[in-house]
């Protein structure tokens, strides 16, 4: 296996990993079609390992989506962005990281949550960029995980002082990552503090064979 994804960095690692492994191991059985269609049994099995749909979704089919237990929509998007990712050094356990979450959330933080979520779909599918910013604000995770990250914070509140149309902490962290103009892709860089910095184009196809 060689994979250019850091681990343990809340870039989907795992996720991308076990969508591989598996594609193999189908076809390996005879299934010639699991990257082809629907894509459901490849789907199913990998977020049944990584316990949840989230990133599997992602490196399975491509481009933006929103995962609702075993139901996989993608979002039709006019941007062609890029996205910025600022990776420190520092590893972050995924589970150590859920564990420092509350137990309990406000309801007005939930209601908060829900309506950026939405925000963020339209921002997407409407192509309406001056939305991207207020549709990444969050009130359920990211204060919790960059309380213990202040790298990572230095690099969002950095992110959010550039030309980047929206910022927010990748998965569990500690990587920071930024949507922006390809044009700005080095003014923004430039502005954050030391750390590996990758400029990453949204791939659309997903998992594929490369023969």
């Amino acid at each position: 296996m060689r994979s250019p994804i850091p681990s343990g960095r809340g870039l989907g690692f795992s996720g991308a990993v076990r969508v591989g492994a598996i594609a193999l191991a189908l076809r390996q059985r005879g299934v010639e079609d699991c990257l082809g269609g629907d894509r459901l049994d490849l789907f199913r099995a990998a977020a049944r390992f990584e316990g949840h749909g989230d990133n599997v979704a992602a490196s399975a089919y491509g481009g933006f989506v929103v995962v609702a237990d075993e139901i996989v929509a993608k979002i039709p998007t006019p941007l062609d962005p890029v996205i910025v990712a600022w990776v420190p050094g520092q590893r972050t356990s995924t589970d150590e990281s859920r564990s420092a979450l509350p137990s309990t959330i406000d309801r007005t933080d939930a209601v908060f949550n829900v309506s950026r979520t939405g925000l963020l779909v339209a921002a997407l599918t409407s192509g309406r960029i001056e939305l991207l910013r207020e549709s990444t604000r969050d009130r359920l995770h990211q204060d919790h995980r960059l309380s213990k990250a202040a790298r990572s914070r230095e690099a969002l509140d950095a992110f959010l002082s550039s030309e980047a149309w929206c910022a927010w902490l990748s998965g569990s962290g500690p990587t920071v990552a930024a949507m922006c103009a390809r044009a700005d892709v080095d003014a923004v860089s430039a502005r954050l503090p030391e750390g590996r910095v990758l400029a990453l184009s949204v791939d659309s196809a997903g998992a594929r064979w490369e023969d």
